[in-house]
């Protein structure tokens, strides 16, 4: 057997080795987390937008926060203040096989009013701004897209004002705002999704 070939046996032989000493599913949980993509979004209080992106089918986890700001460990106190910069915003982690970025947004337009700055509801104040945080480029031009489509369909009276900003850090809320509607049914929202045609394309 020359040198090459019995590298390449080696080199075999430990690939085998290694993937029977993968704990039993872990090769699948690993696949899972790869098929993840992450999304940021604002659209005002982030109690009601929680609610519903929950029930878009492909969404696997949602969690509350703050991002867009300019100061460290943001936490509710600071934010409501509206000085730190934060908006109070949204991490979907969704299956892009299931849900697409394009079709997660158009949904994010229909759930929040875009043509209202630094407010949604009775909500007032720049931590309730809507916003898009991208990730990458691809993010950011699928969402340049999504509202541009949702600025021509006339279906929202008013100018877009969503701002399209680059993501940086985002700081989760604290734990009695997580699932907020869930823990208390009845609880505060100016969120509910329209049967707008937004001019969606796959």
């Amino acid at each position: 057997m020359t040198i090459s070939g019995k590298l390449i046996t080696i080199s075999a032989t430990l690939l085998v080795v290694m993937a029977f000493s993968l704990p039993i599913g872990a090769s699948t949980k690993m696949t899972d987390q790869t098929k993840q993509h992450t999304a940021y979004l604002s659209g005002g209080c982030f109690w009601g937008m929680e609610e519903l992106v929950r029930e878009i089918p492909g969404v696997h986890q949602t969690e509350v926060g703050y991002t867009g700001g300019n100061t460290p460990n943001a936490r509710y106190e600071q934010v409501r203040t509206g000085k730190t910069g934060h908006a109070e915003s949204l991490k979907v982690v969704f299956d892009p096989q299931r849900l697409s970025y394009r079709h997660l947004l158009f949904e994010f337009f229909r759930m929040h009013n875009p043509t209202t700055r630094n407010q949604q509801g009775n909500d007032i104040g720049t931590q309730y701004r809507s916003a898009i945080f991208y990730t990458n480029d691809e993010q950011k031009r699928v969402a340049a897209e999504v509202i541009k489509a949702v600025d021509a369909s006339g279906e929202w009276k008013g100018r877009i004002v969503t701002e399209l900003v680059p993501f940086k850090e985002f700081f989760r809320a604290e734990e009695y705002h997580q699932k907020y509607l869930v823990k208390n049914p009845g609880g505060y929202t100016c969120h509910y999704m329209r049967r707008f045609d937004l001019g969606e394309t796959k």
